[in-house]
């Protein structure tokens, strides 16, 4: 039987930076140093305990689901474009709607759009401090697909309403003429020839591929912290991260740079500087997104995905990218991709579950403004149901076995050549999972075997489960960690404390902005749902939509005139 007491800690480690940071990880890659510290590193960790664990479960692999037979008699919809209306109170974003409205009626160009993206682009990297949110913007490129989408205009013939509509790609996913750098200094030396499958779709529908945005270096942290390519500050207060590792698509979507962004998500990686900076994020059920074209560092948790200003974008980007790709084979396991119908939707068809002590392990702010949502659910008819998720605790760890694990052999062909090329923080996780056994990674296989169970029990009495995105708001950026970088445990173990579980699991989830906190700096929320159900964490995010006043970012362009 599960212990079913919350097991989750607080973790409390010392912060390394500046001369610090560099002795400690010069110390931690020599022999003697790994027997010094290894094993205060490891109990720290969890690591320790872990490995006394007994699961009988055989190891799950690939985080699968089946396809329930309701699903088989269901059909893609087609995003509507009348749907696309909604506004919630206070300052607005432009949408691709506006866009796609303003090239209709002839009030701009695709062509004049981007030149102003890639004016303002150049003006927030040359700002001080700079966002660095876009680390590659090839003007040519940008203005050749911009005079493409003027002809289709011209001719009446766009195609879609994507069409001519700025977007950014993290640097993580292959975009053709340029590099794939995956936040190193020596990856991607050589533009890529072929454009990963979301990129593609994204481009067939006419999206404007206006640059490839920052990230942590090789997704294995979630600050944006990136002494190689400038760390990329928050736009609701630039003297706070944005969160990672999909740092630079956030901040470019935050700060009005473009309404839409593509990010991967290993750990959070989507949600988490969705939710620093205020903005919508999914990930969807593992394989329900092709994974072609993505640099290959964590395959059993890895999920690509759209970050976006608003709900109505979030769905549309999403309708555009996920699907049956014969280019990965795991994806063509999978259901239509259904999307919600936003119009109809009611709260009061959601049963939507809560694990209190989860949910309230959190900063002050943060569980108040999630508790007021709730409190909105429920006004709207929504049933809360009180839920049970045993072994939190034994789920982190796993994963961090896991990611840990499966980035290090992603990056052993690299390691002996390129290790003093990795940032201090990266080299010291890299150190740490180089110790991880195969003994340790099965057993964090065989632990999602039962932690999946746990959670599909749960989703069996509720349609979401309901939980902060994050337990603290953007960390401030230390002047110390500009330089070197930082290695802060204590602040990734409060930014993932509720990501991991929907990585590990392959559930969907999604994340969206609720409140701000007294400083001004966005709180978000998450919903994690059962498999393939996209639809109803879309649906819900929307009427959270609604209810959200937002606040201008400090750092905002305004690159569609008028809007806002």
């Amino acid at each position: 039987m599960p212990n079913n007491t919350y097991d989750l800690q607080s973790v409390r480690l010392p912060r390394l930076a500046g001369i610090a940071l560099r002795i400690f990880t010069n110390v931690l890659e020599t022999r003697l140093g790994r027997a010094l510290l290894l094993k205060s590193l490891l109990q720290n960790a969890g690591i320790v305990a872990f490995r006394k664990l007994t699961v009988p479960e055989p190891p799950t692999f690939l985080p699968r689901y089946p396809v329930h037979p309701a699903y088989l008699n269901s059909s893609s919809k087609k995003p509507k474009r009348q749907l696309i209306k909604h506004r919630p109170a206070g300052f607005a974003y432009a949408t691709a709607a506006d866009y796609h409205n303003a090239y209709s009626c002839g009030r701009t160009t695709p062509t004049e759009i981007a030149r102003k993206v890639v004016e303002m682009i150049k003006s927030s990297n040359e700002h001080s401090p700079p966002l660095r949110a876009v680390i590659a913007c090839y003007e040519e490129d940008v203005y050749a697909q911009a005079r493409a989408s003027d002809n289709r205009y011209r001719r009446r013939k766009p195609l879609s309403i994507m069409d001519g509509v700025p977007v950014v790609i993290k640097d993580e996913l292959d975009q053709v003429s340029y590099p794939t750098t995956v936040g190193t200094s020596f990856l991607g030396q050589k533009p890529a020839t072929t454009d990963a499958t979301v990129v593609a779709r994204l481009r067939s529908a006419g999206a404007l591929l206006v640059g490839k945005g920052n990230m942590h270096e090789i997704g294995i942290g979630i600050s944006g912290n990136n002494p190689k390519h400038g760390t990329i500050r928050n736009p609701y207060h630039l003297m706070h991260y944005s969160g990672g590792s999909s740092s630079g698509p956030a901040a470019a979507v935050a700060s009005g740079l473009c309404p839409i962004a593509i990010g991967a998500d290993g750990g959070g990686s989507i949600r988490i500087p969705s939710s620093y900076c205020g903005i919508y994020g999914l990930k969807a059920t593992f394989s329900r997104v092709s994974e072609y074209g993505a640099a290959p560092i964590c395959w059993s948790v890895a999920h690509n995905g759209p970050l976006a200003a608003t709900v109505h974008d979030l769905v549309l980007s999403y309708a555009t990218i996920a699907g049956q790709d014969d280019n990965d084979a795991l994806t063509r396991s999978q259901p239509p991709v259904t999307l919600p119908d936003l119009k109809s939707f009611r709260m009061k068809n959601m049963v939507l579950g809560v694990y209190w002590p989860w949910f309230r392990h959190a900063d002050k702010a943060i569980v108040s403004a999630c508790e007021k949502r709730l409190a909105d659910f429920e006004q709207m008819g929504a049933t809360i149901r009180e839920i049970t998720l045993p072994e939190l605790e034994a789920l982190r760890v796993a994963h961090t076995i896991t990611i840990a694990s499966e980035m290090t052999s992603a990056m052993a062909r690299y390691y002996k050549r390129h290790r003093k090329d990795f940032n201090f923080d990266t080299r010291i996780n890299l150190a740490l999972a180089r110790t991880f056994t195969a003994r340790d990674y099965l057993l964090a296989q065989r632990l999602r075997t039962r932690a999946m169970s746990y959670f599909s029990r749960a989703l069996e009495q509720v349609n979401a489960i309901i939980t902060p995105a994050t337990a603290c708001v953007a960390p401030p950026i230390r002047k110390d960690a500009l330089k070197y970088g930082e290695s802060d445990l204590t602040m990734l173990s409060e930014a993932m404390r509720y990501a991991i579980a929907a990585n590990f699991t392959g559930l969907p989830a999604i994340t969206f902005p609720v409140d701000y906190d007294p400083n001004g700096l966005p709180i978000g929320m998450q919903a994690i749902g059962r498999p393939w159900a996209e639809d109803d964490l879309l649906a819900i995010a929307y009427k959270s939509e609604g209810l959200l006043k937002r606040v201008k970012p400090q750092m905002f362009y305004s690159i569609l005139e008028g809007h806002p």
